[in-house]
């Protein structure tokens, strides 16, 4: 007859019995044990173990389960009895008291070919549902295009940068001035004067050495803006005039590229997706959707005449950042078909719906691709 309670036994007469031919079986997930496990252990998660318990062949060995703390194995252990394994016990304490006692363990790559510090650096990505070593892995693939190191694109690609987004492609052709510096926080007093792109490469770097940062410090324009999108996964928008805005729009429409958009004025911001799709299938609407014409100034004043409150850029940035990381991890509902409005006075957000304008000469049915230099020339004209 089966015991009633399983058979537990400490963790160092667990590694003399491995010694002596047991097998010590890790029931914890993936994610867990890139963060550290047992040398010599076989990683076998009890969820598979649950789904196919024969997963486990029967190779004479006595067998040793281990979890984080000792309540998985114990579970591991009775489903292995009842599944015909006769020498079967459950390490008490799990991992963490084979750590105390300092017994050896080994580093397991989150995914192949992760830096040697991931599974600490991501640590806590490693552990989220929907990210795990795979996200993980898909965020170190991807490419970004942001577009401007200012005061969008400053928190946006210092977040992206520390979720580990592989590369970073960063596009802007200013210096770095002493007026950048109340809302621009990728760069510090040391860097004026500098190019943005390179203070920013060297901040990003120093933040997360694991990446690769691309500065292209040159102005988009008709003649580079597809250039300049070849190849990345995501087009973050931080650009800070009407003319860039539409030929971005342009190109990622043509590309089929998703494009994060943000902007910012005085005391009120605004973020989107514009995708190809919206959720469900219908078509999503792009920028030229949302503003066919470029607004006149004072229905869009700029920056540097009208102010920003130096935190809302920053607010917008981490906004745009967020709906990135859902692009490139296929998480979540992305902010496509919907204008997210930011109150910073009254610390409010309010969504308004897009709709595609069937009539959008940008991505509309009857829309004619009418080139890059066209539509600059167009830009330049309001």
């Amino acid at each position: 007859m089966e015991p009633a309670v399983m058979p537990e036994i400490e963790v160092r007469e667990a590694a003399r019995r491995v010694a002596g031919g047991a097998l010590l079986v890790d029931v914890r997930e993936p994610a867990e044990c890139a963060l550290g496990a047992p040398e010599g252990a076989l990683a076998l998660p009890l969820s598979v173990l649950e789904a196919d318990p024969g997963r486990l062949p029967d190779e004479g060995r006595p067998l040793l389960l281990i979890c984080a703390v000792g309540r998985r194995s114990l579970r591991a252990a009775a489903l292995l009895r009842a599944a015909g394994h006769r020498e079967v016990a459950s390490v008490a304490g799990g991992f963490a008291a084979w750590r105390a006692a300092g017994l050896p363990e080994r580093v397991v790559p989150p995914w192949p070919g992760a830096p040697d510090d991931a599974a600490e650096r991501y640590d806590r990505h490693l552990r989220l549902p929907g990210v795990g070593p795979e996200g993980q892995r898909r965020l170190a693939a991807s490419r970004v295009l942001l577009l401007g190191a200012g005061g969008l694109g400053s928190p946006a690609a210092l977040y992206l940068a520390a979720a580990g987004v592989g590369r970073l492609r960063i596009v802007d052709d200013d210096r770095v001035e002493r007026s950048n510096l109340q809302r621009q926080v990728l760069h510090a007093e040391a860097a004026i004067g500098r190019p943005k792109v390179e203070s920013a490469r060297e901040r990003l770097l120093a933040l997360n050495p694991g990446i690769h940062v691309e500065a292209r410090g040159e102005r988009l324009c008709a003649a580079n803006v597809e250039a300049l999108l070849d190849g990345v996964d995501v087009v973050l928008d931080g650009s800070d005039n009407f003319a860039a805005r539409y030929l971005v729009n342009a190109a990622c429409v043509r590309l089929g590229l998703p494009l994060v958009h943000g902007a910012v004025e005085r005391f009120r911001g605004q973020a989107s997706v514009f995708v190809r799709a919206a959720p469900g299938g219908a078509k999503a609407p792009c920028y030229r959707c949302l503003h066919p014409e470029p607004p006149g100034p004072d229905a869009a004043p700029d920056c540097a005449e009208a102010g920003v409150l130096g935190v809302l850029p920053g607010l917008v940035g981490l906004l745009q950042a967020t709906e990135t990381l859902k692009l490139l991890l296929g998480l979540g509902e992305p902010l496509a078909g919907r204008l997210l409005l930011v109150d910073a006075l009254g610390m409010r957000f309010r969504e308004v719906a897009l709709a595609a304008d069937p009539d959008c000469p940008g991505c509309g049915p009857r829309a004619r691709f009418e080139g890059y230099r066209d539509l600059e020339a167009w830009c330049a004209a309001r």
